[in-house]
């Protein structure tokens, strides 16, 4: 094949090993924008604004842990793209935060803002810490010091903060109340995913993962699929993978296998979600659930089934192993589950993948309902939360597929094509401030 000029006159070999490092996050995520910016004749400038982010901001984060001895944790926040609107994107505390995954994280958060056209950009944060391993009492000094780390960020209508990996509304809670007495009054706009007693919006919990439900659904009806039957696998229980499961089982689909971070269980007569997940309340894991077969997580992945929805954790589905996955939608409840190289080989296998940035964008469209409430005072209830996402999914899933069919391309580049664009055409009519 011959080489693809980029518009920053960088060579780009598709047949090469382009994914040597397919699991560096920034780098997957920039294998999809420049395939995307070709297609799309994007102009060098734009192209050149759109690669790089707008801020990077690393912090430490001194705390005095219970011992009595101090910790200095380091915190990151990246602001990727303001162009359409106030940053917008999670805050995760966790041992492997790296810049280089925030980055890649705060991109993925602009596109996925643009392909449902809400006015945000995109942005992550995330914290170096075990949080499993620390108390309440230490969870929430790094919160309150790592927000007055990122304060000059932060704002309603500058950053705009929601949980992500091992955080919650408690930490979004926290979060607020220290930006409030930094500025002297309650900002409850500041952050999304707050309890819903302090502005937190009705649906959002369920929202990521009723978003995929609702995709899903949608992609079923593309391919001539019926909904009652179909079988599910799920992989990652936590609150994405099993609000998904729930509603995909409340509309007729058979969920056959499900799994955490201690494993999985399969059956093919049918899981009972709602008991996993009363077992799950209780035990806090799937481990010795013991209502099916064994299965690894990996295992899970290659079974035999209409759906698999991957919720856990980003570069599960690599060149490694996506030739053994047999499910005709992947629908991606996590974020960046399946590497560039892996897409290749998935596509090659007629496999229906509904990207990332498109299926589980509900959470941060909730997240968005939940910024307009605030903003308004004004709160609705979560019959409509439901009816306005479920329009938005709708509609975003039929643009890209509108733009996948036209220009003969898989459902990732024509969601990346989308949003480029979008944001690209607000660059465009700001211009370039001197």
């Amino acid at each position: 094949m011959a080489d693809i000029l980029l518009p920053t006159n960088e060579i780009v070999h598709p047949d090469k090993d382009r994914f040597l490092h397919e699991e560096n996050p920034f780098e997957a995520m920039m294998v999809r924008f420049d395939r995307a910016a070709v297609l799309l004749d994007l102009e060098p400038g734009i192209y050149k604004v759109l690669r790089a982010p707008e801020k990077q901001i690393i912090v430490s984060i001194p705390v005095m842990m219970d011992s009595g001895e101090v910790e200095v944790f380091t915190g990151i926040r990246v602001l990727h793209n303001t162009s359409r609107g106030p940053a917008k994107g999670g805050i995760r505390f966790d041992l492997n935060v790296s810049l280089d995954e925030v980055k890649a994280l705060a991109a993925w958060m602009t596109w996925k803002c643009a392909v449902v056209n809400i006015p945000f950009g995109g942005a992550k944060g995330g914290v170096i810490c075990d949080p499993l391993n620390m108390s309440v009492h230490e969870l929430e000094r790094v919160t309150r010091r790592y927000t007055t780390g990122i304060f000059a960020t932060l704002g309603p209508d500058s950053d705009v903060p929601a949980p992500d990996v091992n955080t919650n509304e408690r930490v979004m809670a926290w979060l607020m109340d220290t930006y409030s007495m930094r500025v002297g009054h309650t900002v409850n706009a500041v952050t999304t995913g707050k309890p819903v007693a302090m502005g937190g919006s009705l649906g959002r919990r369920e929202a990521t993962g009723r978003g995929c439900m609702m995709v899903t659904k949608e992609a079923l009806a593309h391919l001539g699929m019926q909904v009652k039957g179909t079988t599910v696998a799920v992989q990652g229980f936590g609150n994405v993978g099993s609000i998904a499961a729930e509603l995909l089982q409340a509309e007729g689909c058979k969920i056959v296998a499900i799994s955490d971070r201690t494993g999985g269980w399969a059956n093919r007569n049918g899981i009972d979600v709602l008991d996993a997940m009363a077992y799950v309340q209780k035990n806090t894991t799937l481990e010795g659930y013991g209502k099916g077969d064994p299965i690894s997580n990996e295992d899970i992945l290659t079974l035999d089934v209409d759906v698999l929805l991957p919720a856990a954790l980003e570069n599960v589905i690599t060149t490694k192993n996506a030739a053994k996955v047999k499910a005709k939608i992947v629908c991606e409840g996590a974020n960046g589950p399946t590497t560039p190289g892996a897409d290749a080989v998935l596509d090659k296998n007629g496999a229906f993948v509904i990207p990332d940035i498109l299926a589980n964008a509900g959470g941060v469209t909730v997240s968005y309902f939940e910024w307009v409430q605030n903003r308004g005072g004004y709160y609705w209830s979560e019959k409509v939360v439901n009816e306005r996402l479920n329009d938005i999914m709708v509609n975003s899933f039929a643009e890209v597929l509108k733009l996948s069919t036209q220009h003969k391309v898989n459902m990732r580049t024509a969601s990346y094509m989308l949003a480029i664009s979008r944001v690209s055409t607000v660059h465009k009519l700001r211009g370039i401030y001197a």
